[in-house]
C-alpha cells in the first residue's frame, strides 16, 4: 500500500508561495496595467484565502464525536475542500473570463511590460517551488499509480485541492507569460486579453474536475482500491475467520470506518467468538491506524 502524505507541509508550501506571488502580480498589474496580471494577482490572493479554509477544514475534522455526531467531524474537510472548489471556480475562473472579455472590448496598452514579465518569471520559479513540494508528497501517496489515477482514487481532499491549484497556477503563469510577450512583440493588447480569458477557462476546468472528485467524498466514498485490497488481505489471513463475505469502508476525512460479515473458522462458544471478533478488530487497527471505527457481524452465509 502506498503511504501517507503530508497535506499540511503541502498547504504551508503553497501558502508561502501563493503570498509572495500575489504581492508581486498586484504591484506589477497596477504598474503594468495587464489584464493578466491582474487575472492572475486575484487567483493568488484566491489561493491564499483557499488554503485558509484547507487548515480550518483540517482542525474541523479533528474535532471529537459527540452524541450528535457519532462518528466524529472528519468528513469537515470534505466540505471545505468543496468550498475551495467553488471560490476557484467563481472568484478565480469567472472573474478571469470577465476580465478577458472587458478588454478584448475596450483594449488597453501594456506600461512597463518588462515588469510583467519578471513577476511572472519569478512566480513561477516559486509555483515550481510549491508545485515540487506537492508532488514530494504525492508521490508518498500514489505509490506505482498515474498521477491520474491518483487524482481519481486519492481521498485525501485537501491534498487533491492544492495539487489542482498548483497546476492551475503553473499553467495560468506560463499563459500570462505568453500573453504578454507576444503583446510586447506584436504591439496588440487583444493578446493580453487572449491570455487572461485562457486563464479563466483554466481555471473553471480544474475546479469542475477537483469539485467533482471531492463531490464523491461528500456523499460517502469507500477507501481506496488498493487500501482496501490490504484490508481484505489482511483478513483473510487472519486464523479466526474462514471467509470474508462482505467489507465495506467508509472513508471519514482522515479517520476509516470498516463494517465487516465473515464466516468464523470454528465452532465456538458465545465468548469464544467474541475474543476471537476482538482479537481481530484489535490487530487490525494496528495494523492500519487510519481505521476509527470497526463492526463485525460473525455468520455462516451472506
Amino acid at each position: 500500500m502506498a503511504g501517507k502524505a503530508d497535506s499540511l507541509k503541502t498547504i504551508f508550501y503553497a501558502l508561502g508561495a501563493n503570498f509572495a506571488i500575489f504581492i508581486a502580480k498586484l504591484a506589477a498589474a497596477i504598474v503594468t496595467g495587464s489584464g493578466a496580471m491582474a487575472a492572475e494577482a486575484v487567483h493568488s490572493l484566491a489561493d491564499c484565502g483557499n488554503q485558509g479554509l484547507l487548515l480550518l477544514g483540517m482542525k474541523s475534522a479533528k474535532v471529537p464525536p459527540s452524541p450528535d455526531y457519532p462518528l466524529g467531524h472528519g468528513k469537515a474537510i470534505y466540505f471545505w475542500s468543496f468550498l475551495v472548489a467553488l471560490l476557484l471556480f467563481s472568484v478565480g475562473g469567472a472573474f478571469s473570463i470577465y476580465e478577458g472579455l472587458h478588454k478584448l472590448h475596450e483594449p488597453e496598452p501594456l506600461k512597463w511590460p518588462w515588469i510583467a514579465v519578471g513577476v511572472l518569471a519569478f512566480g513561477l520559479v516559486a509555483e515550481s517551488f510549491s508545485m515540487w513540494g506537492c508532488l514530494r508528497e504525492v508521490n508518498k501517496a500514489r505509490g506505482e499509480r498515474s498521477l491520474w489515477r491518483w487524482f481519481r482514487e486519492s481521498r485525501q481532499s485537501e491534498l487533491i485541492v492544492i495539487f489542482g491549484e498548483d497546476l492551475a497556477a503553473l499553467l495560468g503563469l506560463a499563459f500570462a507569460l505568453a500573453a504578454v510577450l507576444l503583446t510586447m512583440a506584436t504591439g496588440n493588447p487583444a493578446f493580453d486579453a487572449i491570455g487572461t480569458l485562457a486563464i479563466g477557462v483554466l481555471l473553471v476546468v480544474i475546479a469542475v474536475f477537483i469539485a467533482i472528485e471531492v463531490k464523491a467524498l461528500l456523499i460517502g466514498q469507500s477507501v481506496d482500491p488498493e487500501f482496501k485490497a490490504e484490508i481484505l488481505k489482511f483478513l483473510d489471513e487472519r486464523a479466526e475467520i474462514a471467509r470474508v463475505f462482505n467489507l465495506i469502508t467508509l472513508q471519514l476525512g482522515p479517520d476509516v470506518m470498516v463494517a465487516i460479515k465473515a464466516e468464523m473458522s470454528r465452532d465456538l462458544s458465545t465468548k469464544g467468538v467474541v475474543d476471537a471478533i476482538n482479537d481481530v478488530e484489535r490487530d487490525l487497527k494496528a495494523r492500519f491506524p487510519e481505521i476509527r471505527w470497526s463492526f463485525f457481524e460473525p455468520d455462516v452465509a451472506d
